[in-house]
């Protein structure tokens, strides 16, 4: 692997690309960490060391790699990019005009990336002129910390701090096109990768902190283990075999050739983790406008800790179910059938049309259900450490963050791999 990676520097158009994709991630962590115009910096850092984020918040504050709770130039992050493609992925299904233009090939996919754009400006707007509200007063971002985060509460000092955090993610949106243009791998999820990964030596420090250095041995081990379990997940798929039969066009035979549809064991991705985080997140806020309402106490008890074991088993549950609902969305088995049977393709042993979708329907909701368990397994890891170790939630080896580094990594390393094999170079992964 390391002679690999020598020779990926030592290939002139492959280094190019490679440094340039260090030199915009430099940038963007730089914006990471460059705090906005009016924000009292020295409190801001104070209440971060003090206060832990919890539920989406927290979640956000993962995906901004810290810059979100201290109120940064890029404190937004990727989450409005990510919400708004995975709207518009749902409603391609659902609008026919969108569905339309998916069909339509690279002139379609090209609109929808233009719309993707407006409704993250859009999203960046709502979510960061909340963001610079809950700031505003004191002891509602960080609950316990009651010191002003912003120099002044005026009006004019908020709308400079959410003009600077929607222009920064903007700034990020045209780093991530960059990166996906000019250099390795997709712009996007790489910026995620730098995100969560940035986040990840203070969360084992922290470890090492509060339970000592036999617990920290322990978890570099167990995470290992973990990184070994999701590699090996993400990479296994379920291969159906596809025989096209032969036909004549013209003067031309076309077809006889045999292929098989990949369908991964964990096809949802981070998805559902995400759709489950965010529905767990609104007993949060639900109990706040009535903390002292006997509903209010009951949610804080069971739904809001996330120890409690009524909390696991919910979030288990919808993790669950949500991965089974984006995977029946994102995966369409009457298309599929439909596409084989125009183009003369057929599994063996089964026949073109209904049965190919019913098929097709059978293997997917077999292969969905071992996908759901390991996701659940995945995600309820950080939950787990925070009762038996004391941990905090952004615990390194597990939920999304393990999910995203390990995914991202192997993506970005297989596009290398290949590019090298291009050249008559070992890969990385040989």
């Amino acid at each position: 692997m390391l002679s690999a990676f020598v020779n990926a520097f030592r290939t002139p158009d492959l280094r190019r690309k490679l440094l340039f994709v260090l030199f915009i991630i430099t940038l963007f962590r730089l914006g990471s960490v460059t705090p906005s115009p009016g924000v009292h910096v020295s409190n801001v850092r104070q209440c971060v060391a003090t206060v832990e984020a919890q539920g989406v918040l927290g979640l956000l504050n993962l995906f901004s790699g810290g810059a979100l709770l201290q109120l940064a130039v890029f404190a937004l992050g990727i989450m409005p990019y990510i919400t708004a493609s995975i709207i518009l992925q749902l409603l391609t299904v659902v609008v026919p005009r969108l569905e339309a233009l998916k069909k339509e090939g690279q002139a379609g996919q090209g609109k929808i990336t233009q719309y993707t754009r407006y409704l993250t400006m859009g999203l960046a707007v709502l979510q960061a002129t909340s963001f610079v509200a809950l700031a505003r007063v004191p002891g509602r971002l960080f609950q316990g910390c009651d010191l002003p985060l912003l120099r002044d509460d005026g009006v004019f000092t908020a709308v400079i701090i959410v003009i600077t955090m929607v222009a920064g993610t903007g700034v990020i949106m045209w780093f991530g096109e960059l990166i996906t243009e000019r250099g390795v791998g997709n712009g996007m999820s790489l910026l995620i990768f730098t995100q969560v990964i940035a986040t990840f030596p203070s969360g084992l420090d922290a470890v090492r902190q509060s339970n000592g250095w036999p617990t920290f041995f322990i978890v570099i081990i167990v995470g290992l283990a973990v990184v070994a379990g999701v590699v090996f997940v993400e990479q296994s798929q379920r291969r159906i075999p596809v025989q096209y039969a032969r036909r004549m066009v013209g003067r031309k035979m076309f077809g006889g050739s045999a292929t098989y549809i990949p369908l991964k064991v964990n096809q949802a991705g981070i998805i559902p983790v995400i759709f489950a985080s965010s529905m767990l997140y609104l007993p949060t806020l639900a109990s706040q406008f009535n903390p002292e309402a006997a509903w209010a106490q009951f949610l804080e008890r069971y739904f809001v800790t996330m120890e409690h074991p009524l909390y696991m088993a919910t979030y288990a549950l919808l993790i669950i179910f949500f991965t089974y609902f984006y995977v029946s969305i994102t995966f369409n088995p009457q298309e599929v059938a439909d596409n084989m049977k125009k183009y003369g393709g057929f599994i063996p042993g089964i026949r073109a049309g209904r049965p190919t979708e019913e098929y097709l329907s059978y293997v997917l909701s077999r292969i969905t259900f071992p996908g759901a368990l390991y996701l659940t397994v995945i995600s309820l890891i950080p939950l787990i450490a925070l009762v038996l170790i004391n941990a905090n939630q952004n615990f390194p080896f597990g939920g999304t963050s393990i999910l995203i580094m390990v995914g991202v990594g192997l993506q970005t390393v297989q596009q290398i791999e290949s590019q090298l094999q291009q050249r008559n170079y070992e890969g990385f992964l040989r």
